[in-house]
């Protein structure tokens, strides 16, 4: 008979789960023991190191992947970078190790006595199997949980229960399928198309899901049709329209009051693809001018039931894309010219011997290749970085979804791993830098082609912003000296140097590494927003 064990890896190499990102410890050795040679191990030094490659992995390449956590303490470490996998729904299969089922109740070293509630809410599914024949069916609906629902999932599994018995009827979910339709109905489906058709001054607002389910060309279309403005939603983790086209009116402000303030003068506010809407700083005021309808269509069920005002369809967006398209064809009005995308103004600079982020982000944009993918964390930069970036393909902006940071460093290796073929360089802040340090010995280890731009200016430049923002400018522990990224680069193995001025980044960028590198910058502390 097979053994759980074989059951579970035959089952997972069906489903293409064949790289794990992970950080063992005793727990999990017999659940990693006799893996395929069709699997592949990365190993990380840190749980949300571990965590944030995964979610740049599967970000970047589009597919579940799995992530092998050490029990509690493992899952725990891992819990804040989840959060950025939550946000963005990123579908993760986190499996971790739980004591032998005898050792579990009188709380043996190691042991969980209720796994699943350490992780819940935060994921979208948790359970621990009732036994050991119920591991390769819990491990089968975490795996579709997470793809259904778009959201991580946790499964604790007791060691002893891998080289168990799989039982006569394990075998039957080797067979398994579960797939969505997201296709509106067809009466769903012509209300919403009609008022799309008949609104007088539509807008557009889209969100990540945009660019992860593969539809930033078709929303570029859709908007040109219409020739209504564009905003990207709050607080993207990714960017789901061309960043300098004629249409596009830039992020959302995060505010409500500033959100209703863009949308004066619309009759319709159609939100494709995004949560309406992950305010951050709290500006108080009404959700949507007086007369303005807003319909919000997204994939995420939840999201649409807690959005406090508005209509929501839940279907799949590129689904509805391709409907309104087709009824905007069949009506015969045409949107107005495109026209040439907006020019990029010349980088603000500063006196001294530092850069402003804006000349760091000009040469980036210039020495870089057009299809170079960047994975950002550097949140005192923000205003600067969409002052001068350029970006026009799908895929070319990644960032912590829900502001933890610690996503930058490991979800640049992640995504470089997912992509080897296309350019990915990691633009990171030192004070987030910290937080997914260890990735950059995982670069090493597997010659990750991947560039980090290392921003460093001393301090947490966003939270100094935020102690304005709130009145409370004198908070301590906001600076950050005496922090050489380029020695510890090196100590994990990792090619780095100091960039000193313009003219030596530009030539550092003009190479083409093989491996990774580290290149360390100092700027100038600037407005964020």
């Amino acid at each position: 008979m097979l053994s759980v064990r074989d059951v579970v890896h035959r089952f997972l190499e069906r489903q293409g789960l064949t790289t794990v990102f992970g950080n063992p410890g005793s727990n999990e050795l017999p659940f990693l023991t006799g893996l395929p040679d069709a699997f592949h191990y990365v190993l990380g030094l840190h749980e949300g190191a571990v965590v944030g490659m995964a979610d740049g992995y599967a970000q970047a390449s589009g597919r579940p992947v799995l992530v092998n956590l050490h029990a509690a303490a493992g899952s725990g470490n891992a819990m804040g970078a989840l959060t950025n996998a939550v946000a963005s729904r990123t579908p993760l299969v986190v499996v971790a190790g739980q004591q032998v089922r005898p050792a579990i109740g009188p709380e043996a070293n190691l042991a969980n006595v209720d796994a699943p509630a350490l992780m819940r809410p935060l994921v979208g599914w948790a359970a621990e199997p009732a036994c050991a024949t119920d591991v390769p069916r819990a491990l089968a609906q975490a795996v579709f949980e997470a793809r259904l629902q778009r959201r991580p999932t946790y499964l604790s599994v007791p060691y002893d229960d891998w080289a168990a018995d799989a039982g006569e009827n394990a075998l039957a979910v080797l067979d398994r399928r579960v797939r969505r339709a997201g296709v509106p109905a067809g009466g769903e489906g012509r209300r919403l198309a009609d008022a799309v058709a008949a609104a007088r001054r539509p807008a557009l607002v889209l969100g990540g899901d945009i660019d992860s389910d593969g539809l930033f060309d078709d929303a570029v279309r859709l908007a040109e049709r219409l020739g209504g403005p564009v905003w990207a939603a709050p607080s993207p983790f990714r960017l789901p329209f061309p960043n300098r086209h004629p249409l596009f009116r830039g992020v959302l402000p995060a505010g409500i009051e500033p959100v209703s303030r863009a949308f004066e003068g619309h009759d319709l506010v159609l939100v494709l693809g995004a949560p309406v809407f992950r305010y951050h700083e709290y500006l108080p005021g009404r959700y949507l001018p007086e007369g303005t309808r807003l319909i919000q269509v997204t994939g995420d069920a939840s999201a649409a039931a807690r959005a406090p005002m508005g209509e929501a369809l839940v279907a799949d967006p590129g689904a509805v894309i391709e409907l309104l398209l087709t009824t905007l064809d069949a009506t015969g009005a045409a949107g107005e010219p495109a026209g040439e995308h907006r020019p990029v103004p010349a980088p603000l600079t500063v006196d001294g011997p530092r850069l402003h982020p804006e000349e760091v982000f000009a040469a980036l944009r210039d020495e870089l290749p057009a299809d170079t993918a960047y994975v950002v964390e550097s949140t005192s930069t923000n205003s600067a970085w969409w002052q001068q970036m350029d970006l026009r393909r799908p895929g070319s902006y990644y960032f912590p979804a829900a502001g933890g940071l610690g996503f930058g460093l490991p979800g640049a290796v992640g995504v470089a791993m997912a992509q080897p073929g296309r350019p990915v360089v990691g633009v990171v802040g030192d004070g987030s830098a910290n937080y997914g340090i260890t990735a950059l010995w995982t670069a090493a280890q597997h010659r990750v082609p991947l560039t980090v731009v290392l921003l460093r200016n001393g301090t947490y430049g966003a939270l100094r912003w935020f102690g304005g923002l709130l009145g409370v400018p004198d908070a301590p522990g906001l600076d950050i000296p005496g922090l050489d990224f380029t020695r510890i680069a090196e100590g994990y193995g990792v090619r780095a140097q100091q960039v000193d001025g313009v003219d030596e980044l530009r030539a550092a960028l003009a190479e083409r590494p093989d491996g990774p590198r580290l290149l360390q910058v100092d700027t100038a502390l600037t407005a964020p927003f």
